[in-house]
């Protein structure tokens, strides 16, 4: 299990980008939601010992990660939201330097892993093409493979879907479902059907904050009744905005189509909306909203 407790980090200009973070995450996929700038990559850097945090503690199992963070990174797959390779090498040959530097020393049983890996990924047709070569979907599946490089038992992937065409998502999404099982998988994200899709425990950050956390279908359970929706014109929202709680706005057919929260009917057209994880999500982040 990873235990965060109390964790903060001020950046030298005065920002705080986590303000005392504490989660529990066990084994399995684990969902991180928030909005671009909420913390969530401050957060992974952290756990990942790339930074250290201002205050506060982070253990994986026995490992304390912050003053210990050559044990952690020896069971630790990282693939970041932007990760570098050398575009002129092919695959085959980057995930074996790659093994190389993870410390697979020997050549047959490093040869192996690489070819396994490889398969595994769906990469092993193309692995004497260069990286230069390969689509976004295709990188971010080279991402896991070098991430599972000595079998980690913690792995972080952060954003890792953005930019994804439909396919790629769901293939990817599908690998990282087979590798959940075993290890911890922290899923670091603002798009809310990764979480939904994958996740049997999540957490959403806002401003630095953990606001939620639970199983989603829990969490979706909680706001049931909650939630009402109704088509207006765009002229109508300000003047809606100031009479409820519009949690999301979204336009469909040239009309714009609101999510108000609300314990009993609110009346004026709207009909109930049963709320889906979308709907947990923004009712988190508005809550945030309005007590900062």
């Amino acid at each position: 299990m990873l235990q965060i407790d109390e964790l903060t980090h001020v950046y030298p200009n005065g920002v705080k980008a986590l303000d005392n973070v504490s989660l529990s995450i066990p084994f399995g996929m684990y969902g991180l939601l928030g909005p671009n700038g909420a913390g969530k990559s401050t957060l992974m850097r952290s756990i990942a010992t790339l930074q250290t945090p201002t205050s506060g503690v982070i253990r994986f199992d026995d490992i304390d990660v912050i003053k210990n963070p050559e044990a952690l990174r020896r069971v630790l797959g990282y693939l970041p939201q932007d990760f570098g390779v050398y575009p002129r090498v092919s695959a085959y040959d980057m995930l074996n330097h790659m093994a190389v530097l993870k410390g697979l020393s020997n050549a047959r049983e490093r040869k192996a892993e690489v070819e396994r890996l490889l398969e595994q990924t769906n990469l092993y047709g193309v692995r004497g093409k260069a990286l230069a070569g390969f689509s976004g979907g295709m990188r971010q599946r080279f991402g896991i493979a070098q991430a599972l490089l000595g079998g980690p038992r913690l792995i972080i992937v952060d954003e890792p879907t953005a930019g994804l065409d439909p396919e790629e998502r769901n293939r990817f999404l599908n690998l990282l479902a087979e590798i959940g099982e075993h290890v911890v998988i922290i899923l670091s994200t603002h798009i809310v059907e990764d979480v939904a899709d994958l996740c049997p425990q999540m957490a959403i950050i806002a401003q630095g904050r953990i606001v939620k956390t639970g199983a989603p279908a829990e969490l979706m359970r909680q706001i049931e009744g909650c939630v009402w929706t109704k088509t207006v014109d765009k002229a109508e929202l300000p003047g809606l905005r100031e009479k409820y709680q519009v949690i999301s706005t979204r336009l469909f057919a040239g009309k714009t189509v609101i999510h108000v929260l609300s314990e009993s009917d609110p009346g004026d057209g709207f009909e109930p909306h049963r709320g889906g994880l979308e709907d947990v999500y923004f009712t988190a982040l508005h809550s945030a909203r309005a007590a900062a």
